[in-house]
């Protein structure tokens, strides 16, 4: 993924569906109510602390929607911003914000959720060396931003899709018989030679994964125990493997992780139940 996905042709188009799906065939309210050829200043205050991502998307939009509304933040992309500051402003046509003020809102509020929760991860695991990534667990259509505001809170990102990375899961191997023709099989097909990552439930599989020597290993919903005993048969080998938790993590539960040794912990919650930062625009 891009340091800034807006160069990805796939943001203008989500911007403009976002746009078509609330303002139609016409903002009627603001079309009755706003004579043409108004100015106005908006200001975006954020009532609620929490970490900043998504500005530059929500200018966007404004552009939009008018392109002579000028977007200018008062805070940095990935920016702790405490309770009351406000982080935006924008001059021109009045209909214009309007049109664009709650899609703007709609993006910049969820991706600063998302932000804040990573960042709270992210501290949560210090002073470990583990690594909090992200999911697939994303909104559909908006993963590229999803996963942009985990990057703005300080993890990193897993595959974006099923195309960048080989992922083998516990039904890959189900469907095959063994994590080793498994690996064996991905080995032989993929001509781009893609990462592999493969999944664990068992230290005897860990043992077997190992064996193969693949790019990561997954150990899926291991106990705290099970996972200090992987970290320590990873260690072991001439070449570590690094080990990746995952399951049932939590912002509770994280620390303990994180104490076992593994590289990096992967959360769905980062972004399957997004708690939006609450963001206004005044006029």
């Amino acid at each position: 993924m891009t340091s800034n996905p807006l160069n990805d042709s796939r943001i203008a188009r989500l911007i403009e569906l976002a746009l078509m799906e609330d303002v139609g065939m016409g903002d009627v309210t603001s079309d009755a109510v706003v004579d043409e050829g108004i100015l106005a200043r908006g200001e975006m205050l954020c009532k609620q602390g929490g970490v900043i991502a998504g500005l530059e998307v929500a200018g966007l939009v404004f552009r939009y929607c008018d392109d002579s509304i000028s977007f200018d933040p008062l805070i940095a992309e990935g920016a702790d911003c405490p309770a009351g500051l406000a982080i935006a402003r924008m001059d021109g046509s009045a209909k214009g914000i309007l049109r664009g003020e709650r899609t703007a809102l709609n993006f910049l509020q969820r991706m600063s959720g998302i932000a804040t929760l990573t960042r709270q991860y992210v501290e949560a695991v210090k002073p470990h060396r583990a690594v909090i990534l992200d999911t697939r667990k994303t909104a559909p259509g908006l993963r590229l931003l999803d996963k942009w505001a985990v990057k703005l809170g300080g993890g990193q990102n897993h595959r974006i899709g099923l195309y960048d990375m080989v992922l083998i899961k516990n039904n890959h191997i189900t469907a095959v018989g063994s994590i080793t023709a498994a690996i064996n099989r991905v080995r032989d097909c993929d001509d781009r030679d893609r990462p592999i990552e493969v999944e664990v439930r068992t230290l005897d599989e860990l043992r077997e994964a190992l064996a193969l020597q693949p790019d990561r290993i997954l150990l899926d919903n291991m106990s705290l125990i099970q996972m200090r005993e992987a970290v320590e048969i990873a260690a072991a080998r001439t070449r570590r493997v690094p080990l990746e938790a995952s399951g049932n993590v939590t912002l509770e539960t994280v620390n303990a992780i994180a104490a076992t040794g593994v590289d990096f912990i992967s959360s769905g919650a980062l972004t399957h139940s997004v708690r939006a930062l609450d963001i206004s625009l005044t006029l």
